[in-house]
């Protein structure tokens, strides 16, 4: 319980002077100048009701002054506003993103594991899935079901697309489901491994796209870079590792995240992909409004009534036991 008004308990200072006045001016006079005669004088019912009236008075403005201070029972509403960010994350699935440089496990697992990690410490964003090789396409769209978008990554094996790396074409892929979005933010956070070689769609080109549409691009380049162990299958001895070169266009990649007003992370081990998507995670964060609304449940006339009808009853008394007769 609260008090919407506490000064009004400042006028409780005044039953004391009430106490004073009422019992000095109750006060019996007696004519005797000894009440020895009486000894088995008892006090009546109208001589008790009348030294009580200064109590009942006090305790009846105590009432008032409760009142007055409104007693309410409050509770608490709020609403939440959010304004979330569209992300697209666009995932190199080429054949190049087996390479093992992230050891104990390949290039697309790592990646698909930090994108998981990142996808968790999301609220209210919708995130959709792009996947590239020679061609692109959606393997989810912008959804807030973080599980499905979580699963459907997981489904994400390298195969899935004919072999190649199609920069270009993989953004512009992401900018079509962003397009049309009215979220204070649009992303696209595009992770490769290496440099445009198929697609028709010159990466350049489609950044100037994302611009148009007021989307940013945050590339990361995973991998070492130069020579790497690399998986193949020998139909002799199995699986067994070569060094291959694979080489990533850092140029290219800065440019587009120069054009859309993103940054370049260069990732060459897990960690530094891990602090890659908390930077980002810090960088794009959700707007959250709230908005809070109390409501009071009034509890004066829990005071109030008691104080009328010791009022009503001071008075009937006054008129009729107490009545003063001249």
């Amino acid at each position: 319980m609260e008090f919407r008004h506490p000064a009004a308990f400042f006028l409780l200072l005044l039953i004391p002077l009430v106490l004073f006045f009422s019992r000095r001016r109750s006060r019996l006079e007696l004519a005797f100048s000894s009440i020895s005669p009486l000894p088995y004088w008892r006090p009546g019912l109208r001589a008790v009701l009348y030294h009580a009236l200064p109590f009942l008075r006090a305790l009846i403005l105590a009432l008032f002054v409760f009142a007055l201070a409104r007693p309410a029972i409050s509770s608490s509403d709020r609403e939440y506003q959010t304004k979330g960010v569209d992300i697209a994350l666009a995932l190199d699935i080429s054949g190049s993103m087996l390479a093992e440089d992230f050891q104990p496990e390949n290039r697309l697992h790592v990646a698909k594991q930090e994108a998981i990690k990142f996808i968790k410490g999301r609220e209210n964003d919708r995130i959709g899935l792009v996947v590239f090789a020679k061609k692109a396409f959606t393997q989810c769209p912008l959804t807030t079901d973080y599980r499905i978008l979580t699963e459907l990554l997981n489904q994400i094996q390298i195969g899935m697309i004919a072999d190649g790396t199609a920069i270009g074409l993989g953004i512009a892929t992401a900018v079509n489901r962003l397009r049309d979005s009215d979220a204070k933010s649009k992303v696209i956070i595009l992770i490769t491994d290496g440099a445009n070689n198929a697609g028709n769609i010159d990466p350049v080109t489609a950044a100037e796209l994302a611009k148009t549409f007021g989307i940013k691009i945050y590339t990361i380049a995973v991998g070492k870079g130069g020579l790497v162990p690399f998986p193949v299958d020998d139909p002799l001895f199995g699986k067994r590792y070569v060094q291959a070169n694979i080489e990533i266009d850092e140029m290219v990649l800065k440019r587009i995240a120069d054009i859309t007003g993103g940054q370049f992370f260069r990732a060459r081990d897990p960690k530094a992909l891990t602090e890659i998507y908390d930077k980002i995670n810090r960088l794009e964060k959700s707007e959250v409004k709230v908005k809070e609304y109390k409501s009071y449940n009034e509890l004066f006339p829990v005071f109030l009534i008691p104080a009328i009808l010791l009022l009503f009853l001071e008075i009937v008394l006054r008129q009729t036991i107490l009545l003063k007769v001249p």
